[in-house]
This record gives C-alpha cells, sequence and structure tokens, in this order.
C-alpha cells in the first residue's frame, strides 16, 4: 500500500534557538504525492489536490526570516489530515473496521473529512478500495504523531525562551461566491476564546486591518484538531488559526502564486510580528512570572 518515503513528512524551519515566541504551522500544504497513493486512489491527483491549502507553505517565508519557526508538512492531506484528531476515523473506510469505542465520531468524519479523507465534494469517493487498518496505524505512528511532537517542541522552546508561546497554524479556504461573496478573506480562529488569550487575537486582527483586510473570527472556521490540541492559554501556550482566501494569494487557476503572492507573504509577517510585540508586552510578561 505505501512506498518507503523519499523525504520526511514535515520540515522545521527557523533557528532552533528560538529569535521569536511565534511558531508557524502549515498542516494542510504537503505535495509529496507518493505513486502507491497515487495508484490507491479513484480519482487523479489534480482532484486530490484540491484538499490543500494550496502554496501556503510558500507564504510563510517573511516570518520565518523574521524569527519565527515553523513545522511544515509535506505529506499531502489525502494521505493523513494533521488537523484531526487520530480518532477521527470513518469505519466504512478502513479494513478491518476499528471498534467504535476507539473511534471519535464528527461531522468532519461524517463528511468525508476525517482523519483519512473519505470523500470529495463533485468527485465522490476518493479511493479504490477500502484502506488496511495496519495502513492508517503506520500513517498516525510516521506522521501524524511526529508532526505534532515537532510542533510542541517547537513551542516549548519558545516559551522556555521567552516565556510565552504562540502557535499561529496557517491554512486556506475556498473563495467565497453568491450570497457568501461579501464575507471577510481572512478568518481566525482561537475556538472560541479557548485556545488563546483575547489579547493575542486582537493583535492578529488589528494587524491584518491596519494591512487593509477585512476578517471575522471563528465563523466558518473556528480552528481544528491544531488549535484544540495545542493551545493552552492558561500554560501561557497559545494557538490561533488563520484562514486566507484563496483568491487572495492564487491567479484564477487558484494553483499557481498570483500577484498578490507577496503581499500575503508579508501580511502573515507582519501578523507574527504583531503577535510577537504583544506577547513581550508588560502585562505577558507579569503573566509569565
Amino acid at each position: 500500500m505505501h512506498d518507503q518515503p523519499a523525504e520526511p513528512p514535515f520540515i522545521r524551519l527557523g533557528s532552533e534557538t528560538p529569535a521569536s515566541p511565534v511558531v508557524l504551522s502549515v498542516p494542510h500544504a504537503g505535495r509529496d504525492y507518493s505513486p502507491a497513493l497515487l495508484r490507491s486512489a479513484r480519482i487523479p491527483r489534480e482532484k486530490l489536490e484540491a484538499l490543500e491549502d494550496r502554496l501556503v507553505d510558500r507564504l510563510i517565508w517573511r516570518a520565518v526570516a523574521d524569527g519565527a519557526a515553523a513545522i511544515v508538512a509535506r505529506t499531502p492531506r489525502a494521505e493523513i489530515d494533521l488537523n484531526r484528531d487520530e480518532r477521527e476515523i470513518d469505519p466504512s473506510t478502513v479494513v478491518p473496521p476499528p471498534p467504535l469505542r476507539d473511534l471519535l465520531q464528527s461531522p468532519r468524519t461524517r463528511g468525508g473529512l476525517g482523519l483519512i479523507p473519505s470523500r470529495l465534494a463533485g468527485s465522490g469517493s476518493i479511493w479504490l478500495h477500502r484502506i488496511p487498518q495496519d495502513e492508517v496505524r503506520r500513517r498516525i505512528e510516521i506522521i501524524h504523531r511526529p508532526y505534532h511532537t515537532a510542533v510542541e517542541q517547537a513551542l516549548h522552546k519558545a516559551k522556555a525562551a521567552f516565556g510565552i508561546a504562540i502557535l499561529l497554524d496557517c491554512h486556506s479556504m475556498p473563495p467565497k461566491d453568491g450570497a457568501a461573496k461579501g464575507a471577510a478573506p481572512l478568518i481566525f480562529g482561537d475556538r472560541h476564546g479557548t485556545s488563546a488569550g483575547r489579547d493575542l487575537v486582537e493583535a492578529a486582527v488589528g494587524a491584518a486591518r491596519r494591512a487593509g483586510y477585512a476578517t471575522a473570527c471563528n465563523t466558518p472556521y473556528a480552528g481544528g484538531y491544531v488549535t484544540s490540541h495545542h493551545g493552552r492559554p492558561a500554560e501561557n501556550v497559545h494557538a490561533i488559526q488563520l484562514e486566507i482566501d484563496r483568491s487572495l494569494y492564487l491567479a484564477g487557476d487558484l494553483r499557481t502564486p498570483g500577484p498578490r503572492f507577496d503581499d500575503i507573504a508579508g501580511l502573515i509577517a507582519l501578523i507574527a510580528a504583531a503577535l510577537a510585540e504583544k506577547a513581550s508586552g508588560p502585562e505577558q510578561a507579569i503573566a509569565a512570572e
């Protein structure tokens, strides 16, 4: 079912010695489609790519250059979704099916977008056959858990250096159309106030608005497993999800960089800088003592 991976499933960017309390995660932009994965799919690669947060990994370079660390997936979301709990599995896609008591059912799994995506709107079922349980376990053990361990280690280092750590989880969303066309192109998610301090969210939102972008919070995206798993505001470890409308940075084909690509790279850097500046404020210093 699987090929020996030629590349690691994710990479870490930035200095090993933290230069900023901000850590970036990019879990959905991986493009290393193995031949085995493509052979097992009922649909072609270009349709699997619809699951990607297309090229978001290439938008973070300015923030990394300014000092933020980053954990960036190489493995495609079609293989395993790093923004899902490892128990969010549709049992009908696995053979033999896991016991229901071991699974976490959610609207995402029922919609075909669980840990192993199983269905795509407009394309139907993704896979030719059900996935062996051992293969699912392999993906969890060599991709999912190590990714989150790497994120946790980066946050631990940032907190040790600055007394606070902030995860900015970077995603993109399809362009809005019809009645939703006036929706904000940037959505910040803090799990409805549970994954990050309010002052930090306000700092991120303020940076985006000063740069001229309309924003919204938690609607329609409040954050997924990455923010809920890593955000612990009571311990001064915060996590904020950022969703970016793809039409802001991609060309009309929604596959290649558009004319504002570097502007959005600069925007992410501005948001990261605003978070770092807020983290260094006196109220954060008191909270860290």
